[in-house]
């Protein structure tokens, strides 16, 4: 599906590791040569006709990003350097000045380091607790194991909408539902699922967002925090400096815009965010509902064909994302990762970010195969082809 759009895509690879980062569509680099080519000026920052037409650009950036997902206004549209960078605002920004000593934070033991470290940076910062939502047998959250997590003391569940490894789609919105219900705000790391599945935060009501640019055929260095427009007039800047503020004087005294500059200290990424706009247009113009019924049917048909290798190890072959993880017994999980590469096929291998969902699986490392759009069953069978090379494991060694 639109291979063509992909220049990298005429040299002899096979890219399964859109889990990590996407391709890039000629559609992006041209709106970022067209910039810094045609009117690299400044944002905000001119009265003369190339530096307005940046601000019509960068803005009409943050337009197109509310109603990709459906937020109520641009004010809760924040442009971050990723999604690390999001979630450090989040719990930086707004929740050290929300939690007090004992209070909970809920997470569990799949998420990316970026949605752990912090949380646990801010708990030994003021004295919190942050426990693991138990996973079922399949590695997923269900409702019922949140309900059975929370206590009187949580007050915030911070969950990857689509985790990096297993791939399951947690039951955002229900979550939502029932932790509001009891005054528990949700945040969201939806840096696996934005690219993928079609997101409206307005029916999820999930009071933060954070995602990634790189993810969705973006440039790098680029994220988006949303949040409720009520929270983020209480998110304290971490970062300081020029656009951020209205005035200041000799004294002291500092008057700062509102949300969103407040939030985007410091010349913004004018190139990547005129370029993420052009993304969306492009990926939104495929279909997200598209995307996400090709990505299905690219597991099902990887996974079926996977289960009739020999030594093969599926880990999640239920989830519904476009992930599968897996390893060969006896076969460390760099090794096969090196052996694909010779035949060209990218795979990631490891811990993938998420270091102590090896407490669930029982393993630490592993191999991972992440699908989107552009990718083909022919480069599935490649991918089988290789692994059921009976001399891979004497090729290994």
């Amino acid at each position: 599906m639109n291979r063509e759009d992909f220049p990298i895509l005429t040299k002899k690879i096979i890219y399964f590791d859109n889990g990590a980062t996407t391709l890039k569509p000629k559609v992006l680099c041209d709106a970022i040569s067209d910039y810094y080519m045609n009117y690299s000026a400044n944002a905000h920052r001119g009265d003369y006709d190339i530096s307005l037409k940046v601000d019509q650009m960068y803005e009409g950036s943050r337009a197109l990003v509310k109603e990709f997902i459906n937020a109520k206004s641009i004010r809760e549209i924040v442009f971050t350097s990723g999604a690390t960078d999001s979630l450090n605002k989040i719990i930086f920004g707004y929740f050290k000045y929300y939690l007090t000593e004992g209070d909970e934070v809920l997470v569990t033991k799949a998420e990316h380091a970026s949605n752990l470290l912090p949380w646990y940076e801010l708990a030994a910062e003021k004295s919190l607790n942050v426990n693991y939502i138990r996973l079922d047998e399949s590695y997923s959250v269900t409702l019922e194991n949140v309900k059975k997590s929370i206590t009187s003391k949580t007050k915030v569940i911070s969950l990857a909408h689509i985790t990096n490894v297993v791939g399951d789609i947690r039951p955002i919105k229900d979550i939502v539902e029932y932790a509001h219900s009891l005054g528990i705000l949700v945040v969201v790391d939806g840096a696996q699922s934005v690219p993928h599945i079609k997101i409206d935060v307005q029916d999820l009501d999930c009071d933060f967002l954070a995602f990634s640019a790189h993810k969705m055929c973006g440039p790098t260095g680029l994220g988006i925090l949303y949040g409720k427009e009520e929270y983020l007039n209480n998110t304290h800047p971490i970062i300081f400096g020029g656009g951020m503020n209205a005035s200041f004087d000799e004294e002291g005294v500092r008057v700062y815009k509102e949300i969103p500059q407040i939030l985007e200290a410091g010349t913004p990424n004018i190139a990547d965010v005129i370029g993420l706009g052009a993304v969306i247009k492009y990926i939104s113009n495929i279909g997200m509902d598209n995307i996400n019924k090709y990505e299905r049917e690219l597991k099902k048909y990887a996974v079926d064909k996977l289960k009739q290798i020999k030594d093969i190890i599926l880990y999640n072959e239920d989830t519904e994302s476009g992930i599968v993880t897996f390893n060969m017994k006896d076969v460390f999980a760099q090794d096969l990762a090196i052996y694909l590469n010779k035949y060209g096929i990218c795979v990631r291998a490891g811990n993938h970010c998420a270091k102590i969902l090896k407490d669930e699986l029982n393993i630490k490392n592993t191999c991972r195969v992440s699908f989107y759009f552009y990718n083909t069953k022919e480069e599935v069978d490649k991918l089988i082809e290789a692994l059921s090379n009976s001399n891979l494991k004497q090729e290994i060694i």
